[in-house]
């Protein structure tokens, strides 16, 4: 998994009812854009986290 800083970190829920959570990377701490990653959560919430099976990134696009 790899990313960059402004792509999406997307948090699946993992049980009946719970919604996904979806958090802005606003740092990476790893190598090559490899977690782990700070990120920022709408309510404001930052947290650092390394992505497990039930997550993806979704990448931003840049203009050309």
């Amino acid at each position: 998994m790899r990313a960059r800083v402004g792509d999406q970190l997307v948090v699946h829920g993992r049980t009946v009812g719970q919604h996904d959570r979806v958090a802005e990377v606003v740092e990476v701490l790893g190598a090559d854009g490899a977690p782990p990653f700070r990120v920022r959560f709408e309510d404001g919430h930052e947290a650092v986290m390394s992505p497990g099976p039930d997550a993806e990134i979704r990448h931003r696009h840049t203009a050309r």
